[in-house]
């Protein structure tokens, strides 16, 4: 399967702010926005903060979208067709399905600090969803579902570490603590304003519209 093998540190640099890609690092001075600052990461970052209106604006819009969520391009633009094919709006429809991927459901239910730990959570069979395995990141859930950490799985100290501390963080309207520890109920669907608002999803729309 790919996926991004470099230093995660230069997507946030590149990005000019922090996509929370590190976990708790993200927060402490060791990160590397406070580290060296939001330029471009290279010895000649500094000069390359020229944006290019219009379409320069949407790329990087995209490129955002697509890292902050840790999607490769392909799967990203299966996204965005599936997105446009469904009734509302398309931009909406596209961060409503990247939310509702189960490797951000881990993530934004508390059993990981990252979605990139949350990846590897649900790929080494840590996660069931209804009682049974998924160890698939991209498992679309549903309104209904239970997610839940394996009970092996809950002694994990990354897992254990996170769940205490997911309360600080919160989750969104449609997520709810579940009937048991290392537990979370999908209570619904995702809404606009349980999503990034710093994310302009017309500018992505644009993009592949031309």
């Amino acid at each position: 399967m790919a996926r991004y093998r470099d230093a995660v540190c230069r997507l946030c640099r590149r990005e000019g702010g922090k996509l929370f890609l590190k976990g708790d690092r993200c927060y402490k001075p060791s990160c590397a926005i406070e580290k060296r600052g939001t330029n471009p990461p290279g010895q000649h970052g500094a000069a390359r903060r020229k944006m290019v209106q219009g379409y320069g604006e949407q790329l990087r819009e995209k490129q955002k979208v697509k890292r902050i969520y840790f999607v490769l391009e392909k799967q990203f633009r299966n996204y965005f067709e599936k997105a446009r094919r469904q009734k509302g709006v398309t931009g909406e429809n596209l961060l409503f399905m990247l939310e509702r991927r189960l490797d951000n459901v881990v993530y934004r239910s508390g059993f990981s600090t990252s979605r990139r730990q949350a990846r590897q959570l649900v790929n080494h069979g840590h996660i069931t969803v209804n009682g049974r395995k998924v160890n698939i990141p991209s498992f679309q859930v549903k309104a209904g579902d239970v997610v839940t950490v394996k009970d092996k799985s809950q002694k994990n100290p990354h897992v254990e570490g996170a769940w205490q501390t997911a309360v600080g963080r919160g989750r969104p309207s449609w997520l709810s603590a579940g009937a048991v520890d290392y537990s979370v109920a999908v209570s619904g669907t995702p809404r606009r304003e349980d999503v990034d608002a710093n994310i302009n999803e017309q500018l992505i729309v644009e993009l592949y519209s031309k």
